[in-house]
């Protein structure tokens, strides 16, 4: 299927690596052209020659080193493309915690990361959007937000706040043929699962065998997700087909998901 967003621009957060990367990866295979963003620079050159090299990228690769948690980052990132057409917003994961284990600090960067960052960015990008008649904006969450975890306290909170944010901009952007969507992934492989097997491994005194079982296992397909098939619905949600749709929240959790809404 060509989904109709060939030429476009995509500014794609905290894409050197995980989440972020197999979203400009499935992107770029469209050929749209994608900025990508990582706080070090040199690991952010590295994902952007990783991603040149692909046999399926069809598209400019831009690479832009900058901390979106910060004004000047944001406003250069933005500015490394000559046009925002797609918005991906994602960042790293905060700091995992019970509600006795985390501290004010960890929830104010938990805010930073995933309601201040994400909401600014998306704010910045509209006014062209909605004069073009065209703009896909989909956020990078995490599954906390509709099933949170009494271990992941200050994940639940910053992700949900900026769904509820997201969930009602939706609305007011729609007949502009502007749409906002989020993604729930829930143990997809990435590097953030790998910290999460290694914190079990300290935590429970388990091998890192059985701490990655366990994971599989917390799953209803019986897996760990793959980025691609991430990266996948990614790019579906930025397409031209979808344009009907908004103001969803995606699960990609091997249907793990128990509820109906």
């Amino acid at each position: 299927m060509d989904l109709g967003i060939s030429g476009r621009w995509a500014v794609v957060c905290a894409s050197s690596q995980g989440l972020g990367f197999a979203c400009a990866q499935a992107l770029l295979a469209e050929g749209v052209n994608v900025v990508v963003n990582g706080r070090t620079a040199e690991k952010l050159d590295t994902a952007a020659t990783s991603l040149r090299a692909d046999p399926s990228c069809r598209g400019e690769v831009v690479a832009a080193a900058a901390d979106i948690t910060t004004s000047e980052g944001r406003a250069a990132l933005l500015a490394a493309a000559p046009k925002v057409d797609i918005l991906v917003t994602n960042n790293v994961g905060p700091k995992p915690g019970t509600i006795a284990d985390i501290t004010p600090d960890d929830l104010d960067e938990a805010l930073a990361l995933h309601f201040h960052a994400p909401i600014a960015l998306v704010k910045a990008v509209l006014p062209a959007m909605k004069e073009q008649r065209f703009g896909r904006i989909v956020n990078v969450t995490s599954a906390m937000v509709k099933r949170p975890s009494s271990h992941m306290i200050a994940s639940a909170g910053a992700r949900a706040g900026q769904s509820a944010v997201m969930k009602a901009v939706s609305v007011e952007v729609a007949r502009f043929n502007v749409t906002i969507n989020n993604l729930l992934p829930e143990r997809i492989d990435t590097p953030r699962q790998d910290f999460m097997a290694k914190r079990e491994v300290d935590q429970l005194g388990i091998t890192y065998h059985e701490a990655r079982q366990r994971q599989s296992d917390s799953i209803a397909a019986k897996r760990l997700g793959l980025p691609s098939e991430f990266g996948a619905a990614c790019a579906f949600l930025c397409s031209a087909q979808a344009s009907f749709i908004s103001g969803v929240h995606l699960h990609l959790d091997g249907g793990s998901y128990p509820g109906l809404v």
